[in-house]
This record gives structure tokens, sequence and C-alpha cells, in this order.
């Protein structure tokens, strides 16, 4: 088998003359382990198939075992090597469109990863249904989109139909921004676009960021759009994820709403693709495949000749930056829907409340919450209304630590502190490792371990003691398991069973609750000093996205924001209140532009990882020295940065070890081209070391 790499796209003739009349040779792309595209020879049998063109599924050996590919194009032998040939035509796969397809071969280019990989993701875990029994074991489950009344449009405002109106009257690919405060209706001009879309029988697709947005999102768009709304995310079943794919293959459904994998169903007739919450960095894929689906779904409109709009209150400096270069059509909404008021923002130096404590002796409340806080609470449920406190961070505590000899558990496949929670459970949130708290210190004879720090399940034990009268519920990931608990949440928050909801960053992403008129961030601080060039935007983001949930639906006055932190003088919470996006685009960007990050540089970053720590660290040291001398031998890469290794900030995973090699330049050509050389030949690397790379990387730790 030949193992020279695939084709980027497809201007041959496919069914013209062979250099052998007798004997064709196609490049396959199989799920194996190499980057490159395998070439298998085609019996003259499946060569006159009608089916047998690019994109087409077929059934290829790979050793003993047989392997289901996809075709790319029509190739030469290589006469030094023999061929294998193609079994037959995939029964039970459609041919993928020829956009798509191009699209598949730029993620594996791109991204640097197997094209095979990259084609395998485009279909579903499972066969599809074929008899009345696997029927009748999905309708057992809740329906994915529930069949529901619907609803007339609100009336647009003059900023949502400017909008719409822009994006309508422009044809062919362009990527929009529609950059709207929250709450100003960014939801509504999706739902517009794509009913236009569904009227000229074309398919769209709609991205959002955390399972924790669907519920309500695939409620309003059904409402809106009926039975056309299929839904595709990681929390359905195998079964019901492959019903979801092929109702939109065989077009029975119009619209596709999901997280990042919806982008791999191959719509036949795609005719935009929404991104909501485009800022979020959940898009970025970590594993395998390290994709961003925000960027990826750029480039399938591209190649599709179709529109894609991003939607933020809060957009990536990334795509902030292409908006205002000119690449990107901008698009603005100033005001909130029926002229509502922003929330007020009130920050409350802890500082100040620690040392008025001190002075007074008054030591009632917790030591998270403050008098003003609590004041607001306890007002808020007098006016039967409800509150959000926000952490993001799970547990009852952060660590337990010893105060005789200050030993601090520590998970031992992870090089992080254990987290508290209940009574005495220890837990790894990265692993799942977990212990029992011990009542006496294992590392001294005279201590007592003791709870530091702060997480939302102590913040939900606190509330139910000082608010025993209000039902208080806890959304976080250790009580959300399930996408039925997320709903059922969500419907008891909307339907305001819930007076007082805890939660982490699941609550600040889009949820729209009507009763919310508080929000409190209890601890601002925690992400500000991440070892992170994003750390400020990241705050920024977050800190004006919770805020965004309160006061959405008051017609009268405005929702309360209360910020808690030790740094009230923070970028990121000076631009929160002032309400101030561009000023705090201009002020982070400026630092960005000077130390050559993204969006003015692009950088990658190589992760060596294993279970030795010798071997790693001598793998790494040995990357650096493979990656200066292929810069020293070429021209094209003498403006890439080389930056490290350096042990990561996490450095030690699931028992592996782990260093990092950053590479960052102007040019994002010759950075992918860089990278790709260093990654094609890993003969070098030891067996039990991983080298991979991660291009645009998002998730430094």
């Amino acid at each position: 088998m030949n193992l020279s790499e695939g084709t980027t796209g497809s201007n041959l003739d496919l069914f013209g003359a062979s250099p052998d009349a007798s004997q064709e040779y196609w490049k396959v792309a199989v799920p194996a382990g190499m980057l490159q595209a395998l070439t298998y020879s085609v019996p003259l049998s499946i060569a006159r198939d009608e089916r047998f063109r690019r994109g087409q599924g077929v059934i290829v050996p790979l050793g003993k075992r047989k392997l289901q590919g996809v075709l790319l194009d029509r190739t030469e032998r290589d006469e030094k090597i023999k061929t294998k040939d193609i079994i037959a035509i995939d029964e039970d796969r459609p041919c993928l469109p020829e956009p798509f397809v191009q699209w598949l071969e730029w993620l594996a280019r791109y991204y640097v990863w197997p094209i095979g990989h990259v084609a395998e993701m485009s279909f579903p875990l499972l066969d599809k249904a074929k008899n009345a029994r696997q029927k009748e074991r999905k309708s057992k489950h809740a329906p994915i989109a529930p069949e529901l009344e619907l609803t007339r449009p609100p009336e647009l405002t003059a900023e949502q139909a400017k909008v719409i109106g822009d994006i309508q009257a422009s044809s062919g690919f362009n990527a929009h921004l529609v950059h709207g405060v929250t709450g100003s209706g960014k939801t509504e001009i999706y739902m517009r676009l794509l009913e236009k879309v569904v009227q000229n029988g074309q398919q769209g697709i709609v991205l959002v960021p955390e399972i924790s947005l669907t519920p309500q999102l695939i409620e309003r768009f059904t409402r809106r759009l009926g039975n056309a709304v299929a839904v595709i995310h990681s929390h359905l079943t195998p079964r019901e994820r492959t019903n979801q794919w092929w109702a939109m293959i065989e077009g029975k459904k119009q619209v596709l709403i999901g997280a990042r994998s919806a982008l791999f169903c191959p719509l036949p007739n795609l005719g935009m693709i929404v991104i909501d919450e485009e800022h979020e960095s959940s898009f970025k894929q970590d594993e395998k495949l390290k994709y961003n689906a925000r960027d990826a779904a750029v480039m399938l409109a591209k190649f599709s000749k179709c529109p894609v709009v991003l939607g933020s209150a809060t957009p990536s400096l990334e795509t902030w930056h292409n908006a205002k270069s000119g690449r990107y059509k901008y698009h603005e909404l100033k005001l909130r829907v029926a002229d509502r008021s922003m929330p007020t923002i009130e920050v409350i130096d802890l500082r100040e409340e620690r040392d008025v404590r001190k002075q007074t002796g008054e030591n009632d409340l917790p030591f998270w919450m403050s008098q003003t806080l609590f004041t607001a609470v306890k007002e808020t449920l007098e006016k039967n209304q409800q509150s959000a406190l926000f952490l993001n961070r799970r547990g009852v505590a952060q660590a337990v630590v010893c105060p005789a000899c200050g030993y601090v558990p520590e998970c031992p496949n992870c090089a992080v502190k254990l987290t508290l929670h209940g009574k005495s459970h220890l837990l790894c949130h990265y692993c799942d490792y977990h212990e029992s708290m011990k009542e006496r210190c294992t590392q001294c004879p005279d201590g007592e371990p003791k709870p530091i720090g702060l997480g939302t399940e102590m913040i939900e034990n606190d509330l139910v003691r000082l608010f025993p009268q209000a039902r208080v519920a806890r959304m976080d990931r250790d009580e959300i398991a399930s996408r039925e608990d997320l709903e059922r949440m969500i419907k008891d928050v909307e339907n305001r069973e819930v007076d007082i909801l805890v939660g982490t960053q699941m609550i600040a992403k889009g949820l729209d609750f009507p009763g919310l008129t508080l929000v409190g961030m209890v601890m601002a601080d925690v992400a500000f000093n991440l070892p992170d060039f994003r750390a400020s935007e990241r705050s920024f983001q977050l800190l004006t996205q919770v805020s965004g949930r309160s006061g959405r639906h008051l017609d009268e006055g405005a929702g309360r924001v209360i910020i808690q932190t030790y740094n009230p003088e923070h970028p990121s919470i000076q631009f929160t209140c002032a309400h101030d996006f561009e000023g705090f685009a201009k002020f982070e960007l400026s630092f960005r532009e000077m130390l050559g990050y993204p969006p003015f540089w692009r950088l990658a970053s190589f992760r060596i990882q294993g279970l030795d720590f010798e071997k790693v660290t001598s793998t790494a040291k040995r990357l650096r020295t493979r990656a200066q001398a292929l810069q020293a031998r070429s021209p094209n890469f003498a403006s890439i940065e080389i930056l490290g290794p350096a042990q990561a900030p996490l450095a030690k995973l699931r028992n592996n070890h782990r260093w990092q090699l950053l590479v960052k330049g102007p040019d994002p050509a010759a950075l992918v081209a860089f990278c790709r050389h260093l990654s094609e030949n890993q003969d070098w690397v030891p067996a039990a070391v991983k080298v991979v790379v991660d291009i645009d990387a998002v998730h430094m730790l």
C-alpha cells in the first residue's frame, strides 16, 4: 500500500482516461494512524458502479482487517509498492457532498491529523435502524425535540430588523459577527434567518458550546419551526444520535442544533451555519482531532458557499479582530429587547469586608458572603424573585490541610490537590480518584485535617442554613449527571420552584430565566491569575455573561449584579462594570500585539507526555533540537519563534508527565507546515511517549 499523502482537492476528471486503462488506483481515507491517505486498486466491476465517486464509502483491506473508508481522488500507481483491491462499495453509508469532502481534507491538513480518522467522524456510531424493535426501543426515551404548540414571532426591534436585512442582502459565503449585549435578542435573529433558509428548501446548523444551552434553545426553535428540528450532542444515546443524523441526511429535518460534533453531519443542502456564544473555549476539542468548531464552521461555510453567523455579547478577540479588519461583516445590537435596562453592577472589596468584621467582631455570616450580598438575597426572596450565586469551583472546599504540619492530600495520579465533597469525600476532578478524609493527619502525630477554600457545595449548605425557608438548588457537574437532570433543573428554575440557584459556569452561558433578578459573583478572582495569556479575556467574558443573566425580563427597573473580589481594580472588573467590551478589547489587544500573541500571530503547542518522567523530559528536549534544525534548514520558517520546552502548568495528569513546546509566528501557513514537518516522522519518539500537536491552542494548562 502506498502511504503517500492524499490530495487537498479534486479538479480531476474522475471518469476520464486512466494511466493504465485496465486498472484504476484511488486514494482512500482509511481510519488508521498515518496522516496520509492510502492507495488501492479498483476492480473493474466496482469502477463501473455509478456510485463509485469521490466521497463514497468503500470497504478496504488493511492487514488482516476490513475497514470502512472514503474515496478521495484517483491517483497513479507507485511501481515499488504492491497495492490491494478495494473490496466493495459501502452499502451502509451515503456519499459525502463534495464541499464536505474538501472541508474534511482541510481539517486533516490544518490540524495535522490523519485524514481517515477525520473522515470517520462524519458517520454515526451505529448502523441505521432497520427493524421495528430498534425503533420501539428509541420511543421509550423522552422526545429529543418535543412537539410543542407553535408560537407567533415577536415584533422585531429596529436593530434586529436591520441586522437580519443586512445579512440576507449578501449572497454566497460571508462570515457575520452579531455583537449584541446580553438580552438583545440574538436568538430571535438566528430563528428568522433559519426560517428563511428552510423556506428556500435548504438546511441549517446551530452550534452551541455547552449541552446546558440546548434544552432552552431546542424548545424555542421547536416552538417556531415545529418538527423541522433535529439535535445531536454527547448526552444522547448512540441510537438517538444515529437516528437524528439520518433524519438530517434524508431531509426529514431541516435545522440541526448541537454541540461541536454536530458540525460533522454531512448535510446534503447546507444553507447556513449559526455559532451561538462563539467566544466559548469549549468549542475547542482537547482530545484526538484538536479542532476549533468555530473556525472549522467558518471554513465549512466557505466550501459550501453559504453564510455563517457568529453571535456573542463578548466576542473572542480573534473574531473581533477579523470583524474590525474587514474579514467578517460586523453587526451590532446596543440595546436590550423592549428597551429593558442593563443590570446595575456593584463591586464589593472583600479586603475591606474582612477588615470591618475584624473591627466589629461580627462573624455571623460565612466568610465568603458580604453583608451587601446577604441583604440583597434576603430582599430578593421577599419580592418573590430569584437569585443566582456563581462560583467556578465545585465541592465543599478546594483542599484540606493539616494545621500542624501543613500537609495537603494530593491525587496520586495528577499533580493537583484533592477537593473535599460532602463531609469527608476527597475527589480529583481530573481522573476521579477518590479517598476518605482521615480524622488524624497521616504525616504527623498531632494534626487534624481542616477544609480550606470554597466550593459550590459549601455555598449551598450555608444558604440552606441562612435562608431555611428558601428553595436552594445547585447546578454543577456533580449534580447534573445526565440530560434528564439538566432538563429537570432548568424547568424547576423556569417554573419558579427554585428561589436561589448556586452554580458553576454551567449557569453563565446563554440561559434565560424570567424570574432571575439578582446575580452574585461569589469570588471573581478565581481565574485572574491562571498561567494563560487569555486569562483576562476569559475573566471579562465570564463576568459579563454571568451579569447578563440578571433582569432580562424586567420591564421596569434593572437587574442587580454583585461582584465580590479581592482585586476590584482588575481591568476585567472595571470594563465589565462599564459594560464596555470595545474598551476592554482595545486594552487587551495592545498587549497581544506587543507580545506577538493571537490574533496577531498564530500559536501552536506540542504536548509531550508519558508515564516515565526521564523519557518525557529527554523527548521534549530532543523535539526542540529537531525544531531548531528544521528552522535552520528552511528560510520559510525564519519568522517562527520556538518557546520551551517546559513542564506544563498541570505537570502530571492521570499518571502522565506532561511537557510543552510552543511555537508561534505571523504566517499561519508557515506555522502549520512547520508543525506538520515536525509531526510526520516520529520514529525517534520512544514507544511509551506521545508527542501531539495542537494548532491554534486554546487550553494552555
